[in-house]
């Protein structure tokens, strides 16, 4: 998993807008130690593995999928960590379109319909899964099919290349 993303689940679970909205829901001190174990270099692909099982877990979940998506609907959440993971990001290029791609409502409302899809989720994961295992076919496969069969991942990423993200994303530190 990449050490930037770690902090920026880390930033994002530092905001108390963002843990009171999911408080009820998971367990918030299990969470922290996950992410926190996960921003240091050096980290035991176990932990990668657990944190990634209870991402899965929560994203399967409804109750959990919706108020993380109605939290970064918020201007009150959504900006707060857009602006505190900006610094954490070594490439000033991807932290401003990332911040860019944020701030529509096109592209946050493409985000929801993916993740909408129990369907498109499952291969979503399959590639996490096999990008972990370093199954490069594998990932290439399941990007594929996400891309063929599933419009809302396409219009996703024509709204994420609108603002410049895939090709940040592609570029080299």
């Amino acid at each position: 998993m990449n050490r930037n993303l770690a902090k920026g689940l880390q930033v994002a679970w530092g905001l108390p807008e963002f843990r009171g909205g999911l408080r009820h829901l998971i367990d918030l001190d299990e969470v922290s130690v996950l992410l926190a174990t996960l921003a240091v270099p050096d980290h035991d692909r176990e932990v990668e593995r657990g944190l990634l099982r209870l991402l899965r877990s929560g994203l399967d979940a409804v109750e959990i999928r919706a108020a993380v998506l109605l939290l970064l609907e918020r201007d009150d959440v959504r900006r707060p960590l857009v602006a505190a993971v900006q610094p954490l990001m070594d490439r000033p290029g991807q932290a401003a379109a990332i911040a860019s791609a944020a701030e529509d409502p096109a592209v946050r409302r493409e985000v929801r319909a993916v993740l909408d899809s129990a369907r498109v989720r499952e291969l979503i994961w399959q590639a996490i899964d096999n990008q972990v295992s370093h199954d490069r076919l594998g990932l290439i496969r399941r990007a594929a099919l996400l891309f063929v069969r599933h419009s809302s991942v396409r219009r996703l990423a024509w709204a994420l290349r609108r603002h410049g993200v895939l090709r940040a994303l592609r570029q080299r530190p």
